[in-house]
């Protein structure tokens, strides 16, 4: 065979038999792209900035809760620091518009959209000048200050080293306040005249010669901790800083301040009011009702209760309201004779509540409250009661505060409603259980004011499932509560949006409610100066009622009221739109078989 024909054969006999065998060469790794992190944990992130921003504007709530940084500062007031603060909530919320807010489930989705209503209504809010009104009946740059002082408790050594550094940084703040009102002063934005008369007192109190007597002193009084150089540091602080601090800022107030307040009542009245006062009726109400849709349910709930208080005048034998009304405003029998008996008849009230919770709740906080009288130097320019909740920390209980000055204008008769509304099972049960929720803590220690002053007023009601308001008289006292807080809805509207004069909401209350005008004046003027804050609590208790008479409904001889009170406060204070939709899951959880 011919050699070349035999290699070929040859290698195809080979090639036939075997397969070529080749280098194998691994197929080229798909690039590894970092997906990033999800919208849930992208959120988690600028949670935390956004309480970290909090911390710092709030150091005492900082210290509270065991952040060193806190301690010895007070909040910044200066326009410098309110205009960082919008702009490192502007960015927040910029961070926040570009999660996919869709993705986030339960708990997370409620929580990315309050973060976000509630960036997106401070940040609309720098657009009106609402941050020169920081004088109110309720509140004002001197009265936060002896609040701080109220509410120190000298435990240990960084305890006393903290208020003393607080009482360092009075001065500097109250300078920054000053600055801040003037600016407001020069654009138009003072506060009316008639509805501060007496605002004095807030400062003039203070002006103390004896140091002993000063409530900035007075912390030291109470505690064994502080060694005698701080006492004396302290005595020196308030005597050379605070006091001269006070006085500049009454000089401020009698010279600059005064001489340049409104004459009209309405926030309407000044440049960018009414596009103030729209925002704030929807930020406070949590809704897109307009201030006249707000006015006209005002008008009709108070024809509602208007009947229902005729029926009690009728069972106690008078022939109209109004002589009824004359009678309880007029009659002695119906009020304390002394701030002691005040106090002690609010006690007995809260006291016969406290141990009716089980009947109306199955989960109840563990931190309890006090009553306690009003400051003197706030008393008469304020209103009948309020609430202030417990420290962050545990260190202070929550407190109910009860106004006893003036004793003929504050009928026993409003008590028991009163004590309901601002203890229990109203502001104190609420707001104490939210802080032992497991919540972010922007949730925890904030407050949605319709839910928050909805659920108060929902309390009052609560009473007569559980043997209160037995007589007409306690019984009317209720349902005046309950024509107040109608009323309001008409008198702040018509005072902010309809041009009404302080007189005109004093009368329309007079013919309406219950109340002593010493009452009603105070509460005008609060509204006055606080402008569309009263409106949130009669909406948010019509949403809470609705909400109720939709589970009965719908549940029929299941519905249990424990139950769904414990529902309505399991997540916190919310916006009204996300609690009807937490009680619609509820209602809908009930129905399934167990």
């Amino acid at each position: 065979m011919n050699c070349r024909l035999f290699a070929i054969a040859a290698f195809g006999v080979l090639f036939a038999c075997t397969e070529p065998t080749y280098q194998a060469v691994a197929p080229a790794p798909e690039p590894v792209v970092d997906p990033g992190p999800t919208p849930a944990e992208t959120f988690t992130v600028i949670l935390d900035d956004h309480w970290a921003l909090r911390l710092d504007e709030d150091p005492i709530l900082a210290e509270q809760l065991g952040e060193a940084s806190g301690r010895g500062r007070l909040p910044d007031t200066s326009l410098a620091a309110y205009a960082a603060g919008v702009e490192a909530r502007r960015a927040l919320l910029g961070r926040l518009n570009e999660v996919d807010g869709t993705s986030l489930q339960g708990d997370t989705s409620i929580n990315f959209r309050m973060l976000k209503r509630e960036l997106a209504a401070e940040v609309a809010a720098a657009d009106t000048n609402g941050k020169y009104l920081t004088i109110s009946t309720y509140f004002a740059p001197v009265t936060e200050l002896t609040r701080v002082a109220q509410r120190a408790v000298l435990r240990n050594e960084a305890s006393v080293a903290s208020y003393l550094g607080r009482l360092a940084a009075m001065k500097t703040s109250l300078e920054a306040s000053i600055a801040r009102l003037d600016e407001g002063v020069e654009m138009g934005w003072a506060q009316p005249c008639q509805a501060l008369v007496g605002f004095e007192r807030t400062y003039r109190t203070h002006l103390v010669e004896d140091i002993s007597e000063s409530v900035f002193f007075a912390p030291f009084q109470a505690s064994d901790k502080p060694t005698a150089e701080q006492r004396a540091q302290a005595e020196e602080l308030i005597r050379s800083e605070i006091i001269p601090a006070f006085q500049a800022f009454g000089a401020f107030y009698e010279s600059r301040y005064v001489p340049h307040c409104r004459e009209k009542a309405g926030i309407s009245s000044v440049k960018g009011g009414d596009a103030f006062y729209a925002l704030e009726a929807k930020r406070q109400t949590t809704t897109d009702l307009t201030p006249d849709e707000i006015h006209q349910l005002g008008l009709s709930e108070v024809a509602r209760i208007r009947a229902e208080m005729t029926d009690v005048a009728t069972e106690a034998g008078f022939e109209n309201l109004a002589s009824y009304q004359g009678h309880l405003r007029s009659n002695p029998d119906f009020y304390p004779a002394t701030a002691r008996e005040r106090i002690e008849r609010a006690s007995s009230i809260a006291k016969k509540m406290d141990g009716q919770l089980v009947e109306l709740f199955t989960v109840l906080p563990r931190m309890p409250y006090d009553i306690r009288t009003i400051p003197l130097d706030i008393a008469e320019g304020t209103t009948t009661a309020y609430y202030s909740q417990p420290a962050a920390d545990g260190s202070r209980s929550g407190t109910y505060w009860v106004n006893t000055t003036k004793l003929s204008t504050r009928p026993l008769y409003e008590l028991e409603a009163l004590t309901l509304h601002e203890a229990v099972p109203g502001h104190h049960l609420q707001l104490a259980l939210q802080q032992e929720l497991d919540l972010p803590n922007f949730r925890r220690f904030g407050g949605i004011t319709a839910f928050v002053e909805g659920w108060a007023l929902y309390s009052e009601r609560l009473g007569l499932e559980v043997g209160f308001y037995t007589t007409p008289e306690t019984n009317f006292g209720r349902l005046s509560n309950e024509m107040w807080r109608a009323c309001r809805l008409v008198v702040d509207t018509g005072i902010h949006s309809k041009g009404w004069t302080r007189q005109e909401a004093i009368d329309f209350m007079l013919s309406n409610t219950g109340l002593s005008q010493n009452n009603i004046e105070r509460e005008v003027d609060r509204y006055i100066t606080w402008p569309a804050q009263a409106l949130a609590y009669k909406i948010g208790e019509l949403k809470i009622r609705e909400l109720r008479a939709r589970a009965e409904a719908e549940l029929e001889a299941e519905f249990d009221l424990r139950r769904f009170n414990d529902a309505v406060l399991a997540n916190g204070s919310l916006p009204l739109s996300i609690l009807e939709e937490v009680i619609d899951a509820w209602i809908a959880e009930q129905k399934e078989p167990s």
